[in-house]
């Protein structure tokens, strides 16, 4: 595990000096994938740079990337998403990272999300803790304490999602039952929940590549993932994070 989280960490070096030499370049290469959704030459660019390294340091481990596909149902696959928040990078909005996972059996046990615009980063591997670094050094992170949802934050990525993938009135319930609400985004409200910052992100339509690595970086944190039926797996199409006192308080609510 320590030596897999190593690579983690190396791949995400490798696709941080892609992301921070194109991020607001005047060049930028956009186009739009099948589902309207943008990709830019640096998603492109970064995926191929990981996957040249995991050929060359894991020959035989399996890839699944968001921009170059590839399968992830064997024993052991490295998940990608060189962008997350591709939208707001080709805007320059700094809001955006380099998702890495490592799953093994279906389940994420390596998990790395680096944001080199927001100036952090976050990691983690089953039994070794969540951490994060961008201040004075590396940190141990853990999930808040608070019990009520009338107490909590909540965040998620688009309201209009909602409409689309689930219930707007089944969200507009939870915030309305919660302290504070925005919508911070993407793999970012995850890790501001395993950091203890905010207490439940919730998401309606997401793909495995979106989640894998925020998956292991929540549970290690102490907190709880699983998708919007409860179901503790990435692959499930929506996801809830929280600090797990408040989760089933949560699921009710987002019911339909």
């Amino acid at each position: 595990m320590a030596a897999d989280l190593e690579l983690a960490l190396h791949l995400a070096d490798t696709a941080d000096a892609r992301t921070t030499a194109r991020f607001r370049a005047q060049d930028l290469d956009v186009t739009s994938k099948p589902d309207r959704t943008p990709v830019t030459d640096a998603d492109l660019a970064v995926e191929d740079a990981v996957r040249a390294v995991l050929a060359e340091q894991r020959p035989g481990d399996e890839v699944a990337g968001e921009e170059r596909g590839g399968d992830a149902s064997g024993p052991r696959a490295w998940v990608l998403d060189p962008i997350d928040g591709t939208k707001n990078f080709l805007r320059g909005v700094p809001a955006w990272a380099t998702l890495i996972a490592l799953v093994e059996h279906g389940t994420p046990v390596v998990g790395v999300i680096s944001a080199p615009a927001l100036g952090r980063r976050w990691w983690a591997a089953v039994g070794q803790g969540a951490w994060a670094s961008g201040g004075a050094g590396p940190e141990r992170i853990a999930v808040s304490g608070v019990r009520e949802l009338a107490d909590a934050y909540v965040s998620t990525t688009h309201l209009g999602t909602w409409v689309e993938h689930h219930s707007r009135e089944s969200y507009l319930r939870l915030v309305d039952a919660c302290w504070e609400n925005r919508a911070f985004g993407d793999f970012w409200q995850h890790c501001l929940v395993a950091e203890g910052a905010i207490d439940l992100a919730a998401e309606p339509i997401v793909n495995p590549w979106d989640v894998a690595a925020a998956q292991v970086l929540v549970q290690e944190a102490g907190g709880t993932f699983t998708d919007l039926d409860g179901t503790a797996d990435h692959r499930g199409g929506t996801v809830l994070t929280s600090n797990g006192h408040l989760h089933a308080d949560a699921l009710a609510l987002l019911r339909r």
